[in-house]
């Protein structure tokens, strides 16, 4: 038993360590992405976007060795939870590296824009964030740290701030007739595509805590949702009593 237990132990420090890899492939890809679109470089969007394979290549592999481990250890408690969050942590990151070649994509759409020095700071400001994001959501993983999990909400809260500021940058080098429309709407999407990679790492955030605690932020819902049936039970049966 103790001989089966280190080996099931082993296939979760790999499966951390598939993740790790995952998550070191999506913080890679965002300034690279960002590059691209700055300096108008179709070479290295096209890398971005055939690089992509690989992560969905560790995406699958590393959810049928999960699904593997539970079907074959019957983890409980702890186990099962870190089981779980891999999983979720394997999807979230794997939007996220999606989310970085949509920017690539982008790119090519846009080609030949330019760039003013407001516009073009914001979206390299975007992308440091949502790279710090990533990063931290699985520092968090890695060190089972559920209070930094749990700040990533309120560090995403710059993110979102930079986001408001870009479309409104955008917005504002349309008026002035620097860009057109075409490349106004893609930048707004692609500010919306930084901010979607910093909720993802948030998420990371939430199923860590959830790893670490047994807690999901689900549940104040649900508890919420059982007291207002409660709530209406009770009433039905003071106006049966009546």
């Amino acid at each position: 038993m103790e001989e089966l237990r280190k080996s099931f132990h082993e296939e979760l420090d790999e499966i951390q360590a598939g993740i790790v890899r995952m998550a070191a492939l999506v913080s890679e890809s965002i300034p690279r992405a960002t590059e691209a679109l700055l300096e108008s470089d179709l070479k290295l969007a096209q890398e971005l976007i055939t690089a992509d394979d690989q992560l969905d290549y560790l995406s699958v592999h590393l959810e049928e060795r999960c699904h593997q481990v539970l079907a074959l250890q019957s983890p409980m408690a702890g186990d099962l939870r870190a089981l779980s969050t891999a999983l979720r942590l394997n999807a979230e990151l794997e939007r996220s590296g999606d989310l970085a070649v949509n920017i690539a994509k982008a790119t090519r759409r846009i080609y030949g824009t330019r760039y003013d020095a407001t516009l073009r700071g914001l979206l390299v400001r975007m992308s440091d964030e949502a790279c710090r994001l990533v990063r931290l959501a699985i520092d968090s993983y890695v060190l089972g740290n559920a209070g930094l999990a749990s700040a990533l909400d309120d560090i995403d809260d710059q993110l979102d701030n930079l986001n408001r500021e870009c479309v409104q940058a955008v917005f504002q080098a349309h008026n002035d007739g620097s860009i057109d429309l075409q490349a106004a709407v893609q930048l707004c999407l692609i500010s919306r595509y930084y901010e979607r990679i910093g909720d993802h790492a948030v998420n990371i955030g939430e199923r860590v805590v959830y790893m670490v605690t047994g807690w999901l932020p689900e549940y104040t819902g649900s508890a919420r949702v059982q007291v207002r049936e409660q709530s209406k039970r009770d009433e039905t049966d003071e106006t049966d009593e009546e």
